[in-house]
């Protein structure tokens, strides 16, 4: 199985029988895995290019979610990764410069920095307890478990992973979970003029059109 779908086949065959750490553990790495799947197969334009009015685009999803993983599962524990994060050194992430990669930033930079966060946030999941407590890593941060880190970054690397989708929708029509449900859905062209025609006909009907 190539890493890219571990994460999925993880979250896809956790049984009720398995603990609650490793439940959550495989459902946070189905989404981390569901997030870099939508950069595959991309040019270095594409996977940076803004899509939407805010500046959303793939690379910066995943530079952003570097910061959450080092904060979350590591800052909050003291356990933060041996490395910096250039844009928190600089100040640039106030900016939004953790949203968005430079052109010295390579999709590979990224990447295996997420992976090498990612990692650190692992050790921390296998080494603590889901009731350990730490402190959230800012002047009047909370007192936070394990269990409740975990579940805050699932949340928050699925949402960014959803933005992800559409934004890879939009740039090449690719969409699903993963490369094996990619193949799923339709292909047909004129099957989705014709789908989306019925949805925004329904929608004309339900506003009185």
């Amino acid at each position: 199985m190539s890493a890219e779908l571990r994460g999925v086949e993880m979250a896809r065959s956790t049984s009720g029988t398995a603990g609650e750490k490793d439940i959550l553990h495989a459902r946070l790495d189905a989404t981390r895995e569901a997030l870099l799947w939508k950069l595959d197969g991309l040019s270095e334009a594409d996977r940076r290019r803004p899509m939407t009015r805010s500046g959303t685009n793939l690379l910066g999803l995943v530079k952003h979610l570097i910061g959450v993983e080092y904060n979350y599962l590591g800052e909050t524990f003291d356990r933060t990764p041996d490395e910096k994060l250039p844009w928190v050194e600089d100040g640039s992430f106030r900016e939004n410069g953790d949203m968005w990669a430079r052109p010295d930033e390579t999709t590979d930079y990224i990447v295996e920095l997420y992976r090498r966060v990612c990692a650190n946030s692992d050790r921390t999941i296998h080494e603590l307890d889901l009731d350990d407590i730490g402190t959230e890593p800012f002047p009047g941060g909370q007192p936070k478990s394990l269990r409740d880190r975990i579940i805050g970054l699932i949340l928050d690397t699925a949402r960014h992973a959803g933005h992800a989708d559409i934004i890879r929708e939009l740039i090449d029509g690719s969409t699903g979970y993963d490369s094996d449900d990619a193949g799923i859905h339709p292909s047909d062209e004129a099957w989705w003029q014709e789908y989306v025609a019925r949805v925004e006909a329904a929608a004309r009907e339900a506003d009185g059109g």
